[in-house]
């Protein structure tokens, strides 16, 4: 069946930077993502890169590095991404000792996810709470 859900994601989130370097230091301290991969072109811009948590990933890159992709994000706002976590409460005290700019403390949704929202330091909100869509266990 097209579109079955299987162990390995089918979505990766892609993000452009203009300080890509300073979002990998930033996602991996403040939100505990782990490198998997980083492409640098010889003078260091990061072509791309990978950050995973749990089995998903995020692709990120640097903004103005040239490229079908690049160019069709030059003039992108920012986006937003939501990953689930275990403990809602633990990783919005990581994200807050962390200093990101938190703009919605732990909540608890009527939908019964407990979820909170920052915004990473170039305007990318990042949304982290226990909420699995439908199916998304399967």
């Amino acid at each position: 069946m097209t579109g079955a859900r299987t162990g390995t994601p089918t979505m990766y989130p892609t993000v452009l930077y203009a300080d890509a370097h300073a979002a990998i230091r930033q996602l991996t301290k403040a939100f505990g993502f782990h490198v998997g991969a980083t492409y640098e072109s010889e003078d260091g811009t990061v072509l791309h890169a990978e950050l995973s948590y749990g089995n998903g990933t995020v692709m990120l890159g640097s903004k103005g590095r040239g490229g079908v992709f690049a160019e069709a994000m030059e003039d992108a706002g920012p986006v937003g991404v939501y990953v689930r976590v275990e403990d809602t409460d633990a990783h919005y005290r990581r994200a807050e000792r962390a200093g990101v700019e938190i703009l919605m403390p732990p909540t608890d949704e009527p939908y019964g996810s407990r979820d909170y929202m920052a915004r990473d330091a170039e305007g990318n909100v990042w949304s982290f709470g226990t909420y699995a869509p439908a199916g998304a266990e399967a």
